[in-house]
């Protein structure tokens, strides 16, 4: 920005300060005077003072940038002075946050209508809460007669009914043999 005293027409610092604008005025290249309102805010806010020592304390790249910073600052302190740049901040916070569930609730909705193309084939899902496990316990078995005779010697032949407290989650060895001799199919030796 060019200086304003080239112009002979002061800044708009020194224009609303009623001071004569000089050839090093640290204000002019931040605050043209196209711009009076620009100022006006600063000043109100924050005071000429303190940002004059604030630009002064800045390398000279940096002074543009704090210079905006301090006219947004101002004027959502003017406009809302009890939150000013919070309260700008808060409200678009609320709004993403508002529209990040209205996506949510798009790809869920999404992801129904894409479920429903798929093939009837598949298991249905676990219930809710159940973490897919690949090993999945056997419902308990009826009581069932279990000779052991044959396998234990005893020539009475008396059955033991059985009824497991817990459900196993592998077959027994002799679940498949329905005479119940455990050497039948190949075994070697016998008892």
């Amino acid at each position: 920005m060019a200086s304003s005293s080239s112009y002979n027409s002061p800044c708009a610092a020194c224009k609303f300060l009623r001071r004569k604008c000089m050839p090093g005025c640290i204000f002019a290249p931040y605050f043209p005077p196209e711009e009076p309102q620009k100022f006006a805010n600063v000043h109100k806010i924050f005071g000429a003072s303190n940002v004059t020592k604030l630009l002064n304390e800045l390398l000279p790249h940096q002074r543009e940038d704090a210079v905006n910073s301090l006219a947004y600052e101002a004027e959502a302190r003017i406009r809302d002075p009890v939150y000013g740049c919070v309260g700008a901040i808060s409200f678009l916070q609320r709004q993403v946050q508002r529209l990040q569930k209205e996506l949510d609730s798009a790809n869920a909705d999404l992801i129904r209508f894409a479920c429903n193309d798929i093939p009837t084939s598949l298991p249905p899902p676990p219930p809710h809460g159940i973490v897919n496990n690949p090993v999945q316990p056997m419902p308990p078995r009826a009581a069932r007669p279990v000779e052991f005779s044959r396998r234990i010697g005893n020539e009475a032949g008396g059955t033991f009914y059985q009824t497991p407290s817990f459900p196993l989650s592998y077959p027994l060895p002799w679940n498949d043999n329905p005479s119940g001799d455990m050497n039948e199919g190949g075994g070697e030796g016998h008892m």
